[in-house]
């Protein structure tokens, strides 16, 4: 335990040994009317918050039900409501106790774990590009070939990556690399490691097919890495599709010593920038599937990129004035809203969307989303 904690429990208990009998009789006492309310205003709180989010779900359940036959969605198909918030009592602390330093985050693997899991699990060393502007001359080339427009690269760029972050930057530490990493999402549109499992699963492949045709325009002499490359990847993809393909037993892969091995494929020159369009190319072709044949503004397209593809769907296709009105609740699980502040502050899509937009607008002025913008061109 660190020393600071150890002075806090330390002072905690010597405070306690302080009270007398009767004293500490009296603390006990107020500590049990104060726990008392605090618990009855907590599971008032835990069973609107439970109906709420069931609302939700089922709410939910029914615009889709409602979509697959053709039938009209109407405004109170959404929870119209904004979630509930506890604004009760804190929880007393037990005076008969010592007070406890609160336990550390979880700690959250970073690049050199991925790297290192790669090599271990897989034998595989990502060819890391010479410099940032070479991922991105790749990374865009590939995007533009996909049928990525300059507006969706570039602005999404800017929103994920922070406008100036590297191929190699991860949440949390976009802006120092001493900071702590607080999710696995990497490089220039934040891919997360259950992300990264869930492209190689589904579209394995394709990036199979994609090196072997790069590799076939190699002179014999130079294909060897590539091939060994592919040989990985083909492992890769075997692990990643050894579940089924659901999101929640890809999570699972992704939490392994060989699911961060495949997250490091965003680092490698040659296969990072087909992960990085892959997740951006996925919501577009979801959307065209569903019927939407426009070009997706970046900030709809990063709706999708947020919330999932089904639900990122649901809130671009509401009518415009709508928008002011459906809470983004709608669109989050309880615990993903719960952990993003941005949707909570923007609690409707049209606050949301425009705030999007305006960060956007922000980001894509630094120097990296222009040298990316100047790779398009």
């Amino acid at each position: 335990m660190p020393v600071v904690a150890l002075r806090a429990q330390s002072a905690a208990g010597e405070k306690q040994q302080s009270l007398t009998p009767s004293a500490l009789a009296a603390a006990m006492a107020q500590y049990r009317r104060a726990l008392a309310e605090y618990l009855e205003a907590r599971a008032s709180y835990v069973a609107a918050a439970e109906a709420y989010w069931r609302s939700i779900a089922e709410r939910r359940h029914l615009r889709a039900a409602k979509r697959a036959s053709h039938e009209a969605i109407a405004l109170d198909d959404y929870v119209l409501t904004q979630p509930p918030v506890y604004r009760g009592p804190r929880k007393p602390r037990d005076p008969s106790k010592p007070e406890e330093a609160p336990p550390p985050p979880p700690y959250v693997p970073v690049v050199a774990d991925f790297l290192a899991a790669a090599q271990r699990e897989f034998k595989f060393v990502p060819r890391r590009p010479r410099s940032d502007s070479e991922f991105k001359r790749v990374y865009a080339q590939v995007a533009v070939a996909a049928g990525l427009s300059k507006e969706q690269i570039v602005r999404i760029y800017g929103f994920e990556a922070g406008g100036n972050g590297d191929y190699d930057v991860q949440a949390g530490l976009e802006y120092s690399k001493r900071a702590r990493a607080i999710t696995t999402a990497l490089g220039y549109n934040q891919l997360p490691a259950t992300n990264s499992v869930e492209i190689v699963a589904e579209n394995g492949h394709q990036l199979l097919r994609s090196l072997q045709a790069r590799a076939a325009q190699l002179p014999a002499a130079e294909q060897g890495a590539l091939q060994d490359k592919i040989t990985v990847v083909r492992a890769m993809v075997a692990f990643s599709k050894s579940v089924a393909d659901d999101w929640n037993e890809h999570e699972l892969l992704a939490n392994t010593p060989k699911g961060l091995g495949v997250h490091a494929l965003n680092l490698d020159l040659d296969v990072g920038p087909l992960l990085q369009t892959q997740k951006l190319l996925d919501s577009v072709l979801f959307a065209r599937r569903k019927g939407i044949g426009r070009t997706l503004s970046a900030a709809e397209l990063e709706m999708m990129n947020l919330t999932g593809d089904g639900n990122g769907f649901d809130m671009i296709v509401m009518p415009l004035a709508w928008r002011e009105e459906v809470p983004t609740a709608n669109f989050f699980q309880h615990r993903g809203y719960d952990d993003n502040p941005v949707a909570q502050r923007n609690n409707v899509v049209a606050k949301l969307i425009a705030a999007t937009d305006a960060r956007m607008d922000q980001e894509a002025d630094k120097p990296g989303a222009r040298e990316l913008a100047a790779a398009l061109r």
